[in-house]
């Protein structure tokens, strides 16, 4: 990772969801993963939940937290398949002010090192909202492992450089990317 020398930590509050029909508190590892990870990089869990695979749950919880000044990231776990149950991106692409189209693009090359072209199945969507940063991935906790590690973390890292979703997502960030200005 590249990291700026005179830049230090910001730690963010983030709000983990787990989209499943079938987990729970107590076998959810793709939501554990998650949160694991965040606070090693010296983030704050700020919520986490588990809801069914519901278009209108789903975009009920995430706007509670894009509307909570303190929540600044949201990580979505699962619904990014092709069943008729996965519709994660429908509930969530909506909410969007930007889409965050390298992420899915990222996400696919790095799956696709793992598992060959099954990554076509992967429906990996990010995007802002209302200054608050979300991203998906599928419910497997090698995918949310990939996608935290591979991805997400340096991205979360005020420290990344040339840019990363910190400044942005920061009340007091001027939310643009070194050289980004016209």
């Amino acid at each position: 990772m590249a990291h700026h020398a005179n830049t230090e930590f910001v730690p963010l509050t983030i709000a983990v969801l787990t989209l499943s029909d079938t987990r729970t508190p107590d076998n959810d590892t793709s939501g554990d993963t998650l949160v694991e990870r965040l606070e090693e990089a010296g983030h704050h869990t700020g919520d986490r939940a588990i809801i069914p695979d519901d278009v209108y749950q789903l975009r009920a919880k995430v706007s509670q937290w894009i509307a909570d000044p303190e929540i600044q990231a949201v990580l979505i776990t699962g619904g990014t398949g092709f069943t008729a149950r996965d519709t994660t991106p429908e509930a969530v692409m909506p909410l969007f002010d930007k889409q965050i189209e390298g992420y899915g693009e990222l996400f696919r090359q790095l799956s696709y090192e793992q598992i060959g072209t099954s990554t076509v199945q992967s429906r990996a969507v990010a995007g802002v909202a209302n200054r608050t940063v979300i991203f998906c991935m599928p419910g497997s906790t090698g995918a949310c492992r990939m996608a935290w590690d591979g991805i997400i973390r340096e991205q979360l890292d005020a420290r990344h450089k040339p840019c990363n979703f910190v400044e942005m997502v920061s009340v007091k960030g001027s939310g643009y990317c070194k050289g980004e200005r016209s």
